[in-house]
């Protein structure tokens, strides 16, 4: 729960510090599917995890979270999916190749080696880093998971910046 830094202002002379305890109970991940499709608005489906601090608690979303982050996609988007995905060791587990032969819905495209510069979703991180946690230290996960929501559902309301991830990639869509 540590800020990220971002630029700000303060009093001539005056550095700002923002100090925190350092002290983390537990965990929040993020996973997100940017879609697209030409001639409809552009759409974030996401799922957030958050897991405690326990041993032996799961760390991270597993291949089970991914294919029902998918099938929810699938559900709500009503079509055919192509997920083009970075090299997560999670995206390219057997699990997930096997339940996407099993499903003539999902085609999984896989970026090349060190290209999040090719990845819509990094923008909308980059997004949510400079806007909702840049310089804010939180009380506690839960202040932490209602921020993230928060700026989850303002992108997800202005889908010219889920179009704008996608121009930053400088890939486009075909015209319809």
């Amino acid at each position: 729960m540590t800020s990220h830094r971002a630029r700000t202002w303060a009093p001539k002379g005056r550095t700002p510090v923002v100090r925190f305890n350092g002290a983390s109970r537990g965990r929040v991940s993020l996973a997100a599917l940017a879609c697209y499709k030409p001639g409809e608005r552009s759409q974030l489906i996401y799922r957030p995890r958050i897991q405690g601090h326990h041993l032996g608690s799961q760390r991270g979303f597993t291949w089970q979270d991914y294919r029902d982050l998918l099938v929810r996609a699938h559900i709500q988007l009503g079509g055919p999916l192509v997920v083009i995905w970075d090299n997560l060791n999670v995206h390219r587990s057997a699990g997930i190749r096997a339940y996407a032969a099993e499903h003539d819905w999902l085609t999984i495209v896989y970026l090349p080696t060190y290209s999040p510069d090719l990845n819509p979703v990094e923008g909308i991180w980059s997004l949510l880093r400079r806007a909702v946690t840049a310089n804010v230290v939180f009380s506690d996960r839960d202040q932490l998971v209602q921020a993230v929501r928060r700026g989850k559902r303002r992108i997800q309301r202005a889908p010219h910046l889920i179009d704008g991830c996608l121009a930053g990639t400088g890939l486009a869509l075909p015209a319809t």
